[in-house]
């Protein structure tokens, strides 16, 4: 290969390339697609014309279309509200109604851990003690105890901002203890979603044993809806890294696991918004004790509704595709 036909035969490409590296705010929009494609031929180019040791001048254009073409393409993002509308309205319930049924699987565990420690300590109370100790089943009477200088406030809490704080930093904590469990081959992830199971029967069971459902159930109906959910997806999130550990198709078991990231990531997203609008509704609703009960178990009613129609029904065509 000659410097003179290399030049006559890629001058044209190297042309429209940098018209769009000048130009692209204009040129980029309609050649997205194909940039990338076009930047790896930009990249062969200068390789050979190193290999062949051409003229500096050319290697020297190249290799800055080169730099321009790199910082184009991985340039951060704009923020787009076109994009976040598009993931809670398509992306995010498509990627749950695409793996509903192990789903549904994990949600059937969570739950039935949950509903069975419930009523072992409601029939057998001393096992409260033994799952949640002595200190936190203390903790929590005094949490929902109407007469206790704690109520419906966690230990050294003091304000809403402060609770939104605190329950933020829970919340997204187990989400991704939940999640990051999966690498184990997705027994951590089932082992801290089925702790939290046993952890919260109990709490509910103590609860009840103690008399204080009045304060209780109001203040967990509201938030629980996103909370528990969250919980579930993460557990999932993670359960997918662990299945693509071993069931690679083909692929070495760091492509595997990237690709599994890729399908995780929706669902994980999606959970952390949700854990975040939990932690709002916890802090600055569900602890106005003052408000009627009707109000508080009405509200609780309607967001689980609106959270079950909204994973029913929206993505719905993007999960048909």
């Amino acid at each position: 290969m000659t410097q003179q036909s290399f030049i006559t035969r890629r001058q044209p490409f190297w042309n429209e390339f940098e018209i769009i590296i000048r130009n692209h705010r204009k040129n980029l929009k309609a050649k997205a697609s194909e940039f990338p494609r076009m930047y790896r031929e930009l990249t062969q180019d200068l390789n050979t014309a190193r290999a062949h040791g051409f003229d500096p001048f050319i290697i020297e254009r190249l290799n800055t279309l080169v730099l321009e073409g790199n910082q184009l393409l991985y340039s951060t993002r704009t923020f787009s509200f076109k994009v976040i509308a598009d993931f809670f309205i398509r992306t995010f319930p498509g990627a749950v109604r695409e793996r509903w049924r192990g789903l549904c699987a994990v949600m059937l565990g969570f739950y039935g851990i949950l509903f069975f420690f419930a009523f072992l300590c409601v029939r057998f109370p001393n096992m409260t003690y033994e799952i949640l100790g002595e200190g936190q089943a203390w903790s929590l009477e005094r949490m929902y105890n109407p007469d206790s200088e704690e109520f419906l406030h966690p230990r050294d809490v003091s304000s809403d901002a402060d609770m939104f704080g605190y329950y933020i930093y829970n919340n997204i904590s187990l989400a991704f203890q939940t999640f990051a469990g999966g690498i184990l081959a997705g027994f951590g992830s089932l082992f801290v979603l089925c702790f939290n199971a046993a952890f919260l029967g109990a709490a509910a069971g103590h609860i009840i044993n103690m008399g204080f459902t009045s304060t209780f159930f109001p203040f967990i109906i509201a938030h629980s809806s996103f909370e528990l959910t969250a919980i579930v997806f993460s557990a999932q999130a993670g359960l997918l890294l662990g299945y693509r550990l071993f069931i690679t198709k083909g692929l070495s078991r760091s492509a595997s696991l990237k690709e599994a990231g890729k399908t995780a990531l929706p669902l994980i997203s999606g959970a952390a918004i949700m854990l975040l609008i939990a932690a709002v509704i916890e802090a600055f609703w569900s602890s106005r004790h003052e408000f009627p009960l009707t109000l508080r178990y009405g509200s609780g009613i309607f967001l689980w509704l609106i959270l079950l129609a909204y994973f029913l029904f929206s993505g719905r065509k993007s999960s048909e595709r």
